[in-house]
């Protein structure tokens, strides 16, 4: 099994998710994105991924990221996030468990793409990458937290 990477970011009260292979705290700044990459990066290489799950993993991890920290709080407090990877033979799942507003991505309508560009609703897209680029996304609400879990499955 893999060792437990831990983010120098504060401790946070909310139950921790449990033994993950790779595990991050990030706080609800922007700037916590940045930093998350380059780790999300070394995970990935160092155990054969590749550049393009390295890329997939981040890329939804920005944009769902960016949408928790941008519009699921209502406050100017700190806020924690969980951010946990876990490897198998057979596939790579992504957690993120949150305290921000419910929000269910897999329910967001779809975007319309065939529309012309100033016809489209705004949104939406972020969430429709993370569909696209990912095998599953499932949600679940659990004692007041957003869990999403992620999964790619790994070409065998």
């Amino acid at each position: 099994m893999f060792a437990v990477a831990r983010m120098a970011w504060p401790v946070e009260r909310m139950s921790r998710l449990q033994s993950p292979a790779l595990h991050l705290v990030a706080s609800n700044d922007l700037a916590e994105i940045g930093r998350i990459a380059p780790v999300i990066d070394k995970f990935c290489a160092e155990r054969g991924l590749g550049g393009e799950m390295a890329h997939a993993v981040n890329l939804a991890l920005d944009e769902l990221l960016t949408n928790t920290i941008s519009y699921g709080y209502g406050d100017a407090a700190q806020h924690l996030i969980d951010i946990a990877l876990t490897l198998t033979r057979e596939r790579l799942t992504v957690t993120i468990r949150d305290d921000a507003a419910p929000f269910d991505p897999t329910a967001a309508a779809a975007p319309d793409l065939d529309a012309k560009i100033d016809e489209r609703a705004i949104g939406g897209l972020g969430i429709h990458i993370v569909r696209t680029i990912m095998d599953e996304v499932e949600y679940r609400r659990v004692n007041g937290h957003n869990e999403l879990t992620l999964t790619k499955f790994l070409e065998t």
